[in-house]
């Protein structure tokens, strides 16, 4: 852990309850996200909305890999890219971008979380995109939108046409970039994230090895139907979420300062 981390004052007292478990949740996918191998040295964001109406909302500190985040040095913003809090840090401007996009446009978007993994943008690269290819893949599969590259995400004008891709889905392959997801929670926004990326990992493997076998249509179609419902997610992030939590707290409990 870094001195700047170790040394920064906690903002337990400054923020509510509501909010301050939402940090907790926030800062621990970050360091699980870190522990999978899915970051990006300090590039790439996680956010969460902070609960409330005044739609603010909790990014990463710009310059901090994601194994130095904590839930004192998350940064809460407004949806105009302001800082709210100000604890001597700011956002990546690419990040609030992306971000704002999906917290503004949808209110289920309670959390947004965006990779670009090896895997991820391998599959986002290929025409024929992400696959059913898996059982990883089908509790996802139709759930996935597409938006095409435009650079860096530094032109606030994207955000219009990312939403209009993303419309009712709960996950995007961003082309040529990478993926993107949203849930009701920090948690179920992760499990959503977690079987696309495994997902993808396994199709660059299988791609690897030969003629792809495609499962039947009924199965693709039996799981849009047991896991296409938000509910279905939030049900799995309440099993599959404290198993992670401990996890957070054996590889480092300070992300909880």
């Amino acid at each position: 852990m870094s001195e700047a981390v170790v040394s920064l004052q906690s903002v337990r007292d400054q923020v509510s309850e509501e909010e301050w478990r939402v940090r907790e949740d926030l800062a621990a996918a970050y360091r699980i996200v870190d522990h999978y191998g899915w970051s990006d040295m300090v590039f790439t964001h996680l956010s969460a909305r902070v609960p409330g109406p005044e739609e603010h909302f909790l990014l990463n500190p710009f310059g901090y890999l994601f194994s130095e985040v904590t839930a004192s040095n998350l940064v809460k913003i407004d949806v105009e890219g302001n800082v709210v809090l100000d604890i001597g840090h700011r956002v990546n401007t690419a990040g609030f971008t992306i971000h704002s996009a999906v917290h503004i446009s949808r209110p289920d978007a309670h959390a947004v979380m965006h990779l670009h993994t090896d895997a991820g943008v391998a599959v986002a690269s290929t025409k024929a995109g992400f696959l059913p290819l898996n059982q990883h893949a089908m509790f996802v599969y139709n759930d996935v939108s597409y938006h095409d590259w435009e650079g860096v995400a530094l032109d606030l004008d994207e955000r219009e046409r990312l939403v209009a891709d993303l419309g009712e889905h709960h996950l995007m392959m961003l082309r040529n970039h990478g993926t993107l997801a949203l849930g009701g929670s920090v948690a179920s926004c992760f499990m959503r994230l977690y079987y696309l990326e495994r997902a993808c990992q396994i199709q660059v493997k299988a791609a690897s090895c030969g003629e792809l076998q495609m499962p039947n249509e009924s199965a693709v179609e039996m799981m849009k139907t047991t896991f296409g419902a938000a509910a279905a997610w939030e049900a799995v992030a309440t099993t599959a979420w404290p198993a992670m939590r401990r996890l957070a707290d054996r590889l480092d409990p300070s992300y909880k300062n």
